[in-house]
């Protein structure tokens, strides 16, 4: 996967870039299509998953085929981990 990094719309805050690219490869990363109208012109993502040393990341971003664009980023909120624990252990269990 490539990543466009340019002018990056959001603060990455307590994140790096890699950290934010590595938890689009966890094996166990949720991907998902918002349901709304709203985002019919350009479709925009969802993607939870963990960097490598562990943290969880909640992403939004936008696709071409070629490329990611990452519009938003930050560490997981309470409900989100749980939300992915839930569907890892449903993956594994």
């Amino acid at each position: 996967m490539e990543f466009d990094w340019n002018n990056p719309p959001f603060d990455l805050g307590s994140l790096s870039q890699r950290e934010i690219e590595e938890s689009f490869e966890d094996p166990f990363a949720v991907r998902l299509l918002p349901d709304s109208p709203r985002f019919n012109v350009q479709a925009r993502f969802i993607n939870l998953g963990m960097s490598a040393g562990g943290v969880g990341i909640f992403s939004v971003y936008r696709a071409n085929g070629r490329q990611i664009r990452v519009v938003l980023a930050r560490p997981f909120e309470p409900e989100e981990r749980f939300f992915y624990q839930r569907k890892m252990d449903q993956t594994l269990g």
